[in-house]
C-alpha cells in the first residue's frame, strides 16, 4: 500500500495530466467538494466553481499543453510547478505561462489550491502593449479578474 505522500503526489501527477488533455472533468474529480482555488485571475473559487473553472478553461483552451515540471508532497500538502503554451482566447496572441502552485489535502482530494505567476509577464504575453504598460496596475488586474469572472458565469449558464 502506499503512503499518503505517494497518494498525493500521484493526485498532483494526474490532475496536470488531465490539464494537459483539457480533460476538465477529470481535473474537477481531483477536487474536494468544498475545495477552494486562488491565482491572480480567479482569487477566490470555491466548491464547485473550482471545478467549472477548470472545464471552462479546458474547452476554450484549443492548442493549450501543459507540462508538470515538478510535484512533490508530503501527508498534507503539495506543491508543483507547471507550464502552460497556449493562444489567450481574447487576442490571439502566444502565452508561456510559469506558475508555481501550492496544495493541501483532504480526504484524498485536493482541498485548497493556490497558484502564483507573474501577471505582469502574463499580461504583456497575453495583451500585449497593453499588457506590458499596465500590467503592474491594479486597474488591469481587477478588468482582467472582472472578465474571467463573468466568463465563468456564462460558462455555467
Amino acid at each position: 500500500m502506499s503512503s499518503p505522500a505517494e497518494r498525493h503526489r500521484a493526485l498532483i501527477e494526474r490532475l496536470y495530466a488531465a490539464f494537459d488533455a483539457r480533460d476538465g472533468a477529470a481535473m474537477a474529480a481531483c477536487y474536494h467538494p468544498e475545495a477552494r482555488f486562488s491565482d491572480p485571475v480567479f482569487p477566490d473559487l470555491r466548491g464547485p466553481d473550482v471545478g467549472r473553472m477548470w472545464l471552462m478553461l479546458c474547452r476554450r483552451g484549443k492548442d493549450l499543453r501543459v507540462t508538470l515540471v515538478r510535484a512533490e508532497a508530503d501527508a498534507e500538502r503539495g506543491r508543483a510547478r507547471w507550464e502552460a503554451r497556449y493562444s489567450f482566447s481574447g487576442s490571439g496572441r502566444p502565452v508561456h505561462n510559469v506558475v508555481d502552485a501550492e496544495l493541501e489535502f483532504r480526504d484524498g482530494l485536493v482541498w485548497r489550491h493556490v497558484d502564483r505567476f507573474d501577471f505582469h509577464r502574463w499580461a504583456g504575453q497575453a495583451l500585449g502593449l497593453p499588457g506590458r504598460l499596465l500590467g503592474w496596475t491594479g486597474f488591469l488586474r481587477e478588468k482582467v479578474r472582472r472578465t474571467a469572472a463573468d466568463g465563468l458565469a456564462r460558462f455555467e449558464r
